[in-house]
């Protein structure tokens, strides 16, 4: 059985206690959801929830969101998320196309992309979560000093992913084509359930962290404003 085709697991989802019901009117409303003040960082594509939820393990002081469009592999993170219950991550069942219907203008800190779907024919580039389309859709929603992460052991996805960034207004703040092998990036990664099949088949691992140049560029103006008055 396909584990996106369990019968039953969208309604079992509607009645978790995890997951914001959909249409529930939560654009702007997310720290109040939590109960406090904390950044939100945000996972598209969250698989089965491993790497979000030891995220949210380790840093109890940032409040995460996981965002997965298949209720059945939303299912697997939620019987996850029942065995240890975390106060601040919570799971939608959403396609990432309506982003902006669900956050705010600035109200999410960092975005992370795992392993994404590759969607390699060239007529379906711009449904490619790394597109310039959809970062376009990032850039409405993450705050200015907002950083994307994005891993996959894809390389022609990776190669076609850095190639929008000068075209959406995107800047590199590092890149790795073999990210296991380099150890300032290592220091701090967690691995999602594809990254350790795919690199135990020794698949190099590619991960880039990005920001808005134009962003930059802005809070650079704005400050040299305030200078001059």
């Amino acid at each position: 059985m396909r584990l996106r085709n369990i019968p039953g697991s969208r309604e079992i989802i509607a009645e978790n206690p995890f997951v914001v019901p959909e249409g529930e009117p939560i654009r702007g409303h997310w720290k109040k959801r939590f109960g406090n003040e904390n950044p939100v960082h945000i996972e598209i594509g969250m698989g089965k929830g491993r790497f979000l939820i030891t995220l949210a393990e380790k840093n109890p002081n940032i409040n995460y969101v996981g965002i997965e469009r298949y209720s059945s592999v939303l299912l697997r993170a939620l019987q996850k998320m029942e065995e240890n219950p975390l106060p601040n991550l919570l799971f939608l069942r959403m396609d990432a196309e309506t982003l902006e219907d669900i956050f705010e203008k600035e109200e999410v800190s960092k975005i992370y992309l795992n392993f994404s779907d590759p969607w390699p024919k060239d007529r379906h580039a711009k449904r490619r979560l790394t597109s310039r389309t959809f970062l376009a859709r990032y850039d409405k929603i993450l705050k200015s000093e907002g950083r994307l992460e994005f891993k996959t052991d894809n390389r022609e996805l990776f190669d076609f992913s850095v190639e929008e960034l000068a075209a959406a207004g995107w800047k590199a703040e590092s890149i790795s084509y073999d990210l296991h092998n380099d150890p300032i990036l290592m220091k701090d990664n967690i691995m999602t359930e594809y990254e350790e099949r795919f690199s135990s088949m020794g698949n190099p691992i590619c991960k880039y962290s990005i920001y808005r140049e134009r962003k930059v560029h802005e809070r650079k103006d704005k400050k040299s404003e305030i200078e001059k008055d």
